[in-house]
């Protein structure tokens, strides 16, 4: 779980802490995550904001490595051959389609989905191989996440497959704005 990023655009407030759902976004994340993958990884630089979750949690490696950094430090960590990497602030994650990407974690180093041409970095598997590809890209200051994906096995995940598990519109939506949040909310049964 990635909770990073300077939430500009929202006011500078954390996104991870926004209300959802009657709970922090991040835990309304993390427990839907955690429904189908066990041992949810915090990437984070303000551990004591999230305290509260009870999850172990690793900082950046690279502190201006951008979201590629985190994906990086949160790997690294990692006691698994692959982790799936997601962003705080994607509301509805589905437990089906990650246990969809899960289950190919060995057909590839990266296992990604792809919308409208778009691949989803932030909602993806990766495999340690990735690692030494992810360092060069780090050191060398290239930051792009995709920027590796010459150097590894890559699995593209096409949209038709993601609609199986959730409307990709919904599946791969991120709040940046507070009117991205107020139509989250207004998506969410029960809100």
């Amino acid at each position: 779980m990635l909770a990073g990023g300077k939430s500009r655009r929202m006011g500078g407030e954390p996104k991870a802490l926004l209300p959802f759902g009657g709970r922090p976004l991040i835990r309304h994340i993390v427990e839907t995550l955690e429904s189908v993958l066990p041992g949810c990884l915090v990437v984070t630089n303000t551990p004591e904001l999230y305290a509260f979750l009870d999850r172990p949690m690793v900082g950046d490696v690279f502190p201006e490595g951008g979201s590629l950094g985190g994906i990086y430090s949160g790997l690294l960590a990692a006691a698994t051959p692959s982790a799936l990497c997601v962003a705080c602030d994607m509301p509805f994650v589905s437990p089906g389609f990650v246990r969809y990407l899960a289950d190919r974690a060995g057909e590839a180093d990266v296992v990604i989905p792809e919308v409208a041409g778009e691949l989803q970095p932030l909602h993806a598997v990766y495999g340690q191989a990735c690692l030494p590809a992810m360092e060069r890209r780090l050191r060398a200051n290239r930051l792009k996440v995709t920027g590796f994906f010459d150097d590894v096995r890559v699995l593209i995940v096409p949209a038709e497959t993601a609609a199986r598990f959730r409307d990709p519109a919904l599946l791969f939506m991120n709040l940046n704005t507070p009117e991205d949040l107020a139509r989250a909310r207004a998506l969410w049964p029960g809100t």
